[in-house]
C-alpha cells in the first residue's frame, strides 16, 4: 500500500495541480445519505475539473431511500411526486486524499447544495460548527468506534441468513496482545491505511467479545473529525472485505455480546484568546461554566434528539442496563455508566464524551446533535443535574430525562421539539423524523425468529 500514501489535498488549486499533473483519468467522489452510507461515483478528469467550479448533479434519490435502497413513501422533499430530479452537489476540495487501495486515485467528499442543503447531513454539522463560531468557539472532536470482524464474505452471510456467523477470533480477550499479535498483518494494514488516508488512529485494541476491535481516531476540528469517521467506517469495511473478512458497525449484532459504541469526544476553544473553554482551574474538577452549561444542554435535549443519535431500530437493542450503554440522560465525572462523561484533566484534554452514540449512527448527524445541544445549553445557561456517582444503571431517571425506548418514540420526540427545530431547521426535522418513522415501519413488517419460536406452536 504505497501508491497514494499520505496524499492530502487542501484546496481547489492543489486539486487541479494534482489531477492534471498526474494526468489522472478518473477521480472518485462521495456524499453521505441520511443513514451515513457513502454514495458516490467515478468522474472523468474533465468532468471533475468542471464540477470543481460549477458543481454537478446527483440523483436526489440518495436522500429519498433507506439504507436498503427502498423508497420512502412519507417524505416531501423528493419522491415519485417530484420524479427524483438531480440535486446540485458541491465538491469539497479540502477533503481530497489518495486511496492506497485504488492505486492512489484521489477521493473527495461532497455536500448537497440548493434545496437539498437543508437536509444534507454534512451541511447540518457545518451549520452547527458555524453556530459555535458565531458564539466565539472553535470545536475539536474525535470519534472512537467498536466494530466486529467476521471470517465471512458478503455472499456467505447471505447464504447463512446472517446466522451462525464465524467471528475472526473466538472468546472475550479484551486488550489482548495475543490476538493482536496473531493477526498483526490486518492490524498493520488498517493502521497504515488510516494513516495514509489522513485519518490516523491513535489507539487500536481488541475489545471484550469475539472478533471485536476498538479504534480511536485522532482529534481534529469537528467537521474534519466527522469526515474521518465516515471514511473510517467505509474503508475499514473495504479493507476487511479485500482480506476475506467482514466488518460490522451495527449497534448490537448479538444478544450475547455488548453493543458497539461510537463515542464522540467534544471540546471548545475560545477563538479570541485561543484558550480551552472547558477548563477553569478554580472550579471543581476544572469544569468551567461553559463546560457545565454545555453538559446541561446536552442532558436536557438528549431525550428530544435521541433519534439523531440512536437512528436505527437496532440502536435500541443496545440501550439496556448492564451492557456499557446508557439508559437515561445522565452525566458523571469519569463515569462510564452515564450518557455523558465529563473527562477532567489538563486544559487541552478537558472534554465531554458523548457515550450514548453507537457505531451505527451517521457521524455528521450524531455530532451535530451532540454539539448543537451543548451550545444551546451555553446560550441558555442550562444547569445540569447533579453528577451521578457510582452505577447510573441502578439509579432512577430524573423526571423529564427519561430516554425514548423505541425509534418511533424518539422520532415523535424529535418532531415535537421546539429546540431541535430551532437548532436544525424544520426542513431537516420533518425529513429526518419521517425517515425514522419509515425505518420503524419497515421493521414491523418482518416476523422475527423470537416471535416464531415463542408463538408458532403454543399460542
Amino acid at each position: 500500500m504505497t501508491e497514494g500514501r499520505n496524499v492530502r489535498i487542501r484546496s481547489a488549486e492543489e486539486a487541479h495541480r494534482f489531477v492534471n499533473g498526474r494526468q489522472l483519468d478518473y477521480v472518485k467522489v462521495g456524499v453521505t445519505d441520511i443513514d451515513g452510507v457513502l454514495r458516490g461515483k467515478y468522474l472523468s478528469r474533465e468532468k471533475f475539473l468542471s464540477a470543481m467550479e460549477k458543481g454537478f448533479g446527483f440523483c436526489d434519490v440518495i436522500v429519498g431511500w433507506d439504507s436498503n435502497d427502498q423508497l420512502y413513501d412519507n417524505v416531501s422533499y423528493t419522491g415519485w411526486h417530484t420524479a427524483y430530479p438531480d440535486a446540485p452537489v458541491r465538491i469539497l476540495p479540502d477533503t481530497g486524499r489518495g486511496m492506497p487501495l485504488e492505486d492512489g486515485m484521489p477521493f473527495f467528499l461532497c455536500e448537497l447544495a440548493g434545496g437539498a442543503e437543508a437536509i444534507c447531513p454534512r451541511a447540518l454539522l457545518r451549520r452547527a460548527v458555524g453556530r459555535a463560531a458565531d458564539m466565539g468557539f472553535d470545536v475539536s472532536a474525535a470519534v472512537e468506534y467498536e466494530f466486529f470482524l467476521f471470517d465471512e464474505t458478503p455472499d456467505s452471510v447471505r447464504q447463512k441468513g446472517y446466522r451462525d456467523l464465524k467471528p475472526m477470533t473466538p472468546g472475550f480477550f479484551g486488550y489482548s496482545v495475543l490476538r493482536s499479535s496473531v493477526h498483526a498483518e490486518f492490524y498493520r494494514d488498517l493502521l497504515s491505511l488510516c494513516r495514509d488516508m489522513d485519518m490516523p488512529i491513535e489507539g487500536l485494541h481488541t475489545e471484550t467479545g469475539p472478533g471485536v476491535l476498538e479504534a480511536a481516531i485522532g482529534v481534529d476540528s469537528a467537521l474534519a473529525a466527522a469526515d474521518k469517521a465516515v471514511l473510517f467506517k467505509t474503508f475499514t469495511k473495504v479493507l476487511a472485505q479485500r482480506r476475506g473478512l467482514m466488518a460490522t458497525f451495527m449497534a448490537k449484532w448479538s444478544r450475547d455480546w455488548p453493543g458497539q459504541s461510537g463515542h464522540i469526544h467534544l471540546s471548545l476553544r475560545d477563538r479570541q484568546s485561543g484558550k480551552p473553554a472547558f477548563h477553569d482551574a478554580a472550579e471543581e474538577h476544572g469544569i468551567s461554566r461553559a463546560m457545565r452549561h454545555f453538559i446541561g444542554g446536552q442532558q436536557r435535549l438528549l431525550p428530544q434528539v435521541l433519534a439523531m443519535i440512536a437512528s436505527t431500530v437496532n440502536s435500541y437493542s443496545r440501550l439496556i442496563p448492564g451492557f456499557w450503554a446508557p439508559t437515561s440522560a445522565t452525566w458523571g465525572i469519569e463515569n462510564r455508566t452515564t450518557a455523558l462523561r465529563a473527562i477532567p484533566g489538563s486544559p487541552s484534554a478537558q472534554r465531554v464524551e458523548f457515550r450514548l452514540a453507537a457505531a451505527d449512527a451517521n457521524p455528521y448527524i450524531a455530532m451535530a446533535a451532540a454539539l448543537a445541544s451543548g451550545l444551546w445549553g451555553i446560550e441558555n445557561g442550562v444547569e445540569p443535574e447533579p453528577p451521578v456517582k457510582g452505577n447510573a444503571y441502578d439509579q432512577p431517571a430524573t423526571p423529564g430525562l427519561e430516554l425514548p425506548r423505541t425509534l418511533w418514540e424518539a422520532a415523535q420526540a424529535l418532531k415535537g421539539s421546539e429546540a431541535a427545530r430551532t437548532l436544525f431547521g424544520d426542513a431537516f426535522i420533518e425529513h429526518f423524523a419521517a425517515t425514522r418513522e419509515w425505518e420503524e415501519r419497515e421493521f414491523r413488517k418482518h416476523i422475527t425468529d423470537w416471535e416464531l419460536a415463542r408463538y408458532f406452536e403454543i399460542i
